[in-house]
């Protein structure tokens, strides 16, 4: 049994961060039905290459549906309604990332679904909420990496090489805005507990993304200083930043200043540590470029395997900045299993991300591929409502299932 095993989602998302937050209740033992469209299903199914061997499953789909059971449903027509509205009715749980309205042009918005199920949480992911100006706007991650002030922060100095805004290479506002969303389910479900009473969760990509700008923001906030771009370096610990080798570069995260001593004394330099200049935190961020060429001399004498070698045991913290090949044959990520083979229902194995977290009496479980579009329809209309096959015939010739 999953620790969430005895409830029930119902998943009426796409795309990544409604069905990053349903994968994760998956994972931990929900039941989690995948609502999509007859015929096309989520839009990720068809982002590729790469896709699953031997398949037509994107790689983007399959990293974020494993555990769920899918159901197409036409929900634009009566038919497909009542059967969403009939599957909430028992469920703990709703998911959905449509635009502001959309739903209940159908009669499957929270107003409506909550007369059904008193009880039921339901939670809405949009790009900027169920309020304001910007409500109806449709929100994509790049576009909220941009408003939402990450692109600014991110990216070389506008004076060096290279120099401007980036984005970040992975959707984090739709990732962090599942991972929101799972938090915020799990708190209206705890309330539950209390009240008896479902409520409904209004989240935006773009409140997440300002919230998960952390002590940038403060940074900002505290000083009334907009903060700039500082490449791999950071705004308020210096060296802590990707320094060049002999060979290839390396991240040095220095902390502390006793850990800058220790650095020091492993690289033979004491007298960097000796200098008002860098004796310091505070120092050594007034005068980091000063300090940055004095390392850049020091470090260029070996190569990056001797450093990492010397400066792991002496607990100055460094790392080799690895690209996806190094990342998961190393020994760490191996050992905590990081990468997990499932049995796909095309007959191959596909390659999925373990979830990360790590309960010692109700782990997360991979029982369920991603699966393919309305492999359970039958099973969940019979098991859920108790449909006929004959009905359920009926509603694949009408086109609604």
């Amino acid at each position: 049994m999953g620790a969430l095993s005895h409830l029930r989602v119902l998943d009426l998302s796409r795309v990544l961060a409604g069905p990053w937050a349903g994968q994760i209740l998956a994972d931990l033992g929900a039941d989690v039905i995948k609502v999509e469209r007859p015929g096309s299903g989520d839009d990720t199914r068809h982002w590729g290459p790469p896709y699953l061997e031997g398949t037509d499953e994107a790689a983007y789909y399959l990293c974020a549906n494993r555990g769920k059971r899918s159901i197409t449903v036409d929900f634009t027509r009566a038919e497909g309604q009542d059967i969403v509205r009939r599957l909430a009715g028992q469920s703990d749980v709703l998911l959905e990332n449509h635009k502001v309205g959309d739903l209940a042009r159908y009669g499957l918005a929270w107003d409506d679904v909550r007369q059904l199920n008193p009880r039921l949480i339901y939670c809405s992911i949009t790009g900027f909420g169920q309020t304001g100006p910007y409500a109806r706007r449709a929100g994509y991650d790049f576009a909220i990496q941009a408003i939402g002030g990450l692109m600014s922060i991110t990216g070389e100095r506008d004076d060096r090489p290279g120099g401007g805004p980036q984005k970040v290479g992975v959707a984090v506002a739709d990732v962090m805005a599942g991972l929101y969303a799972t938090i915020g389910i799990l708190a209206a479900l705890a309330s539950r507990e209390v009240t008896g009473a479902g409520q409904h969760i209004d989240l935006a990509l773009l409140d997440v993304q300002v919230a998960t700008l952390a002590n940038v923001a403060l940074n900002y906030l505290v000083s009334g200083r907009v903060p700039a771009r500082w490449g791999n370096a950071h705004a308020n610990i210096v060296p802590y930043q990707v320094v060049p080798t002999a060979d290839r570069p390396i991240v040095l995260a220095v902390g502390t200043d006793a850990q800058f001593e220790k650095f020091c004394e492993v690289a033979g330099a004491r007298d960097l540590a000796r200098d008002p200049r860098f004796a310091t935190n505070a120092a050594r961020v007034t005068n980091r470029d000063a300090l940055t060429e004095a390392l850049v001399t020091v470090l260029r004498t070996k190569p990056a395997g001797d450093w990492l070698a010397a400066l792991e045991p002496a607990a100055v913290p460094c790392a080799p900045i690895n690209d996806l090949a190094q990342v998961y044959a190393d020994p760490q990520v191996r050992h905590r299993e990081m990468r997990v083979d499932v049995p796909h229902p095309s007959g191959a194995t596909v390659p999925l991300v373990a979830n990360p977290i790590r309960l010692s009496a109700t782990p997360p479980r991979y029982d369920l591929p991603p699966p393919l579009l309305g492999q359970h329809t039958e099973e969940i209309l019979r098991e859920r409502l108790g449909m006929t096959a004959e009905r359920i015939a009926e509603l694949r010739r009408m086109g609604v299932v």
